[in-house]
């Protein structure tokens, strides 16, 4: 909002204070205004007044060297069109904070003016001609995936989380911790989207605990979903939300956010092409098992208020077991664990040594599908894991870099904004 000193008060002709129909009326006109985000018509006014530059390749891609910077940088028809679609999305501002397309658009136009060597100040492009709208012209706020491609020219980065077992956490940031947490902890807690799982002792008087709740919040988004829930408990996995609907509802990007299952009562899958994140719960040996891949942008949208996440920072200090509490004999020797363990996890990583200490601790070899299946998971959502080696961070030491695939985006996408 703006600052209240510099803007006048509304008062009747009269001089006498604003009257409370004025005020509600005021409330309702911000109200309205703050609901028409107008960063769709920017994207399609940018997308038809690049159309007759993509003959020399699509506006998103590099350039040959020299190219397009005519009497100096900035010159060309690109930066022309580049400095438009900045100024539309600047007169919007107001009336998009949180709106994730007009993020994305912001960070994309930075990133391209970059890259293309693109003056702030300059020509701008003419207006585009008023006329029937081109099938597809503008990117679908309600595929993040599309949308970054063209906006970046390169797929997005992603981000990999689990929990699984004991619980075992495989964080963002290159931590792999045995935990002990005991009742509720946030996975994740962030401005589109909130997990909690609820852990309880696998037996009376156990450090070790097992997720036996996975509550799942997909927040709100103007053009895309209504705001659902989902809650896995063991034994009751449903395929749906709690409303019972299997997509994100009635709005226009209601199918950007669905839920099937492959193996009713023990798999779910939840992706979310809106915000470029699956899930995947899973219930293996009496626990449910927790993974994610998520566009590395949404997973940094969070405040400084909701900094206890254990995907972000792993289990809090005093809640990781020790590397001498995790060898304690259990209910069945190590070397028994082990031997079971190996079957069907034979290089001795850290989703190895989570099944040896699960094993052991609960004495049920059916622990072994959980590694297992964490494992699957991984695999699918990292296609590069297969080439890395992890193993088990102690104290919170990071795994090798080599483990955390794929290059981090060189800035962090910032979202909420309070523009002035």
């Amino acid at each position: 909002m703006g600052d209240p000193s510099r803007s006048p008060s509304p008062r009747s002709p009269h001089g006498s204070p604003p009257t409370l129909s004025t005020l509600t009326l005021l409330l309702l006109l911000c109200g309205h205004a703050h609901s028409q985000c107008k960063i769709l018509r920017c994207n399609a006014e940018y997308v038809s007044s690049t159309l007759s530059l993509r003959g020399g390749g699509s506006p998103g891609a590099p350039r040959r060297a020299g190219a397009g910077r005519g009497g100096g940088p900035g010159s060309g028809g690109l930066c022309r069109a580049l400095r438009s679609y900045a100024l539309c999305t600047r007169r919007t501002a107001r009336t998009c904070r949180g709106d994730l397309a007009f993020h994305s658009a912001v960070h994309g136009i930075e990133d391209l003016m970059i890259q293309h060597n693109c003056s702030r100040q300059g020509p701008t492009a003419p207006p585009p001609p008023r006329g029937p709208a081109l099938p597809g012209a503008g990117p679908d706020p309600c595929d993040y995936e599309g949308r970054f491609s063209r906006l970046h020219g390169r797929s997005p980065g992603f981000l990999h989380c689990a929990s699984f077992g004991d619980p075992h956490v495989r964080s963002f940031h290159h931590h792999f911790h045995t935990c002990r947490v005991q009742g509720a902890w946030p996975l994740l807690d962030n401005d589109f989207l909130f997990v909690q799982a609820t852990s309880s002792p696998v037996a009376s008087g156990a450090n070790a605990t097992t997720t036996r709740k996975l509550t799942v919040i997909f927040k709100n988004m103007q053009e895309c979903i209504d705001q659902k829930v989902y809650q896995a408990e063991v034994d009751n996995l449903p395929a749906a939300f709690e409303d019972g609907s299997i997509n994100g509802g009635d709005r226009p990007g209601g199918s950007s956010l669905s839920i099937k299952t492959a193996n009713p009562g023990s798999h779910v899958e939840i992706r979310a092409a809106y915000i470029g994140t699956t899930i995947v719960i899973r219930q293996t040996a009496g626990q449910l098992s927790f993974s994610i891949k998520v566009a590395e942008d949404v997973a940094r949208a969070f405040s400084a208020e909701q900094d206890l996440q254990l995907c972000v920072g792993g289990c809090p200090p005093s809640q990781r077991l020790s590397r001498s509490e995790r060898n304690r004999r259990g209910a069945i020797t190590l070397d028994t664990a082990r031997q079971l363990c190996k079957e069907g996890l034979p290089v001795e990583d850290a989703y190895f040594q989570s099944c040896v200490f699960d094993v052991s601790i609960s004495g049920d070899p059916n622990f072994t599908t959980a590694a297992q299946a964490a494992l699957e998971d991984a695999r699918a959502f990292l296609p590069d894991l297969e080439k890395l080696h992890l193993f088990p961070s102690d104290a919170g030491t990071p795994l090798s870099p080599a483990t955390f695939p794929g290059p981090l985006l060189s800035g962090l996408f910032v979202l909420w904004l309070c523009i002035q």
